[in-house]
């Protein structure tokens, strides 16, 4: 990068850059950008505090799969926003205890306005048990695992604006829609063959990349887990590998979940359901239980997987039992059911599997409440790593108690306080807020510092802190 500057404001750039450079510090190119603090990528140092992972809320059940063609093995959800309409797709199938059989699968079509209340809409398409009054949105090969998406390919062809993975024989094939309704296979042959298959295989084009990209389940040491590749065109595939999920101990991870984040599309969100083959409810003839847990990465490849479940089974006992909490695929904004609170995150978690007709239970999170930076009353204090910035204001998504507080110093590349910005200087921060613009004695104005490293200074006190970008000036 280059700088041409002068005056006051070149002095001020040549002394934040050498300071970098002695410190030996690239600095993170941070642009305007939506940061979430669910990995210490931002952190240099955290002293009194911790990442914390925060669960969901759960709420109301989005919808009961009891259609003649559906039943208690309904499963491998897909619910994502397109305009003012919200499509879920998902197997229909019922599972006979008493034959050990189970029903024909189909992949069934639900729609809402809000997110919240769901219909099925008669579709016409394909007839069960002689009549096509039913939502059954596709009954060819793939019904086992059919996922959808909306393609964000700006060149995308309008025969294939939807497009979808499934499993058929021992591969994945590739669907088209023009509509989202009306689906065609795209080759007569799979398009991915390095896998297990056997879950819910999904892909969605990734706009920071301008790529699509691919996430399936696979089989390593006996143990289920994750594969991906990637795609320019959505037939023609690179190599599945294995994604590497750090220290994480091996689990089985029965699906994946994962999807870009729509607040911050650099970002890689995944919700996998964790199989715990070996524990057996006592009232339940099959073993395994299961929760939901989440990891994070920048790239597809290289994942932070947090040990702690992000939704436990809970106290409803048909969670307890074998292939219960999935998180469907999609994450939508909501509106709260709190009169004045910002909309809010809503994922979706399977319930009742195996035991009568399956449903899908709405969990609900603040935006970009997924992890946060904690502080006890005592006081936490986090610097960040040397950052450059665009923008004219710091904002932040936080949490404070009634006694507790956020103040915010801003650094030169190697710690020292910038005049005007010191903690001294910051505002006393408390409150709630998704964004809240940052003030100093100088003002709330950055402008002349951007461009130019510099590190960020949190004291926080009975606080969360949950992202921050540079944002530009309010109109």
């Amino acid at each position: 990068m280059t700088l041409k500057l002068s005056g006051p404001l070149g002095a001020l750039a040549c002394l934040l850059l050498t300071g970098a450079i002695a410190h030996g510090a690239e600095p993170i190119s941070l642009g305007s950008r939506l940061e979430l603090f669910v990995d210490d990528f931002l952190i240099d140092q955290l002293s009194g505090g911790e990442l914390r992972l925060h669960p969901p809320t759960p709420k109301d059940v989005a919808i009961v799969f009891d259609e003649p063609w559906e039943g208690n093995t309904s499963a491998y959800v897909t619910v994502f926003q397109d305009g003012p309409l919200h499509r879920m797709y998902y197997r229909g199938t019922n599972y006979d205890r008493a034959t050990k059989t189970s029903s024909d699968e189909v992949t069934c079509y639900a729609e809402s306005r809000d997110g919240i209340h769901w219909s099925k809409p008669r579709l016409g398409l394909f007839a069960f048990e002689g009549s096509k009054a039913n939502n059954i949105v596709w009954a060819g090969i793939g019904t086992h695992n059919f996922t959808p998406f909306k393609d964000g390919n700006p060149d995308g062809a309008p025969e294939a604006r939807y497009k979808a993975l499934a499993r058929h024989d021992r591969g994945l094939y590739a669907f088209q829609s023009s509509d989202g309704i009306h689906w065609s296979v795209m080759r007569d042959s799979p398009v991915i063959t390095k896998g297990a298959f056997d879950s819910q295989n999904l892909a969605f084009w990734d706009p920071v990349r301008e790529r699509y990209v691919e996430f399936h389940r696979g089989f390593r040491d006996g143990v289920r887990d994750i594969m991906t590749c990637t795609s320019t065109d959505f037939l023609n595939w690179t190599e599945p590998d294995w994604i590497d999920q750090g220290d994480a101990p091996k689990e089985h991870l029965y699906t994946n979940a994962i999807t870009a984040y729509f607040r911050a599309p650099q970002w890689f969100v995944g919700f996998p359901k964790r199989f715990q083959p070996s524990r057996q409810p006592a009232d339940h003839p099959d073993p395994g239980v299961s929760d939901g847990v989440f990891m994070t990465s920048r790239d597809g490849a290289h994942w932070h997987r947090w040990p702690e479940a992000f939704i436990r089974p809970g106290l409803q006992p048909e969670r307890w039992v074998n292939r219960n909490n999935m998180t469907a695929w999609g994450l939508v904004l909501t509106k709260s059911d709190v009169a004045g609170v910002p909309d809010e995150i809503s994922l979706y978690s399977s319930e009742g599997y195996y035991v009568d007709n399956c449903r899908l239970r709405r969990y609900t999170l603040r935006q970009d409440g997924f992890v946060s930076v904690h502080a006890p009353h005592s006081g936490a204090e986090l610097i960040t790593k040397p950052l450059v910035f665009d923008g004219t204001r710091l904002v932040i998504n936080f949490s404070t108690s009634a006694v507790g507080s956020v103040r915010v110093e801003m650094q030169d590349a190697t710690g020292k306080p910038l005049a005007g910005f010191t903690l001294d200087d910051s505002a006393e921060i408390f409150g709630d807020a998704i964004e809240q613009t940052v003030h100093w004695s100088a003002g709330r104005d950055v402008s002349r510092l951007a461009g130019v490293p510099v590190r960020l200074r949190f004291v926080l006190h009975d606080a969360d802190l949950y992202s921050l970008r540079f944002a530009p000036a309010e109109n």
